[in-house]
């Protein structure tokens, strides 16, 4: 069974930094994609960004790129987000997500693309 814990959420101030952490175990995750979402307090859930575990392409929501990175440390099968000049905006509680990738189709932002998720970290920016 996947288990995914994320860890790094809190509070920040407009402009500082958070570093969101996504310990994945249960599977040898060569074949998975992990992804980033997030939820704002009335809105959906809107994707963040993801990244193929073997081969390490990265995708970003347009409105985190030049912002945020995601990464992956394959010994201790953990991802990453790194996000910097945070806004108010980015408030939400945010979800990491895996999913197996079967063949070559994979559309990144589309949530039914994960069959795991998180239970969520909360990340507030006050401005």
């Amino acid at each position: 069974q996947v288990q995914l814990v994320e860890s790094g959420g809190g509070l920040v101030q407009a402009g500082g930094s958070l570093r969101l952490s996504c310990a994945a175990s249960g599977r040898t995750f060569s074949r998975y994609a992990m992804g980033w979402f997030r939820q704002a307090p009335g809105k959906e859930r809107e994707f963040v960004a993801a990244i193929r575990w073997s081969a390490g392409y990265t995708y970003y929501a347009d409105s985190v790129k030049g912002r945020f990175t995601i990464s992956r440390d394959n010994a201790k099968t953990t991802v990453f987000l790194q996000m910097n000049s945070l806004k108010p905006e980015d408030t939400a509680v945010y979800y990491c997500a895996a999913g197996l990738q079967v063949d070559s189709t994979y559309y990144p932002t589309d949530p039914k693309e994960y069959g795991y998720w998180g239970q969520g970290t909360q990340v507030t920016v006050s401005s």
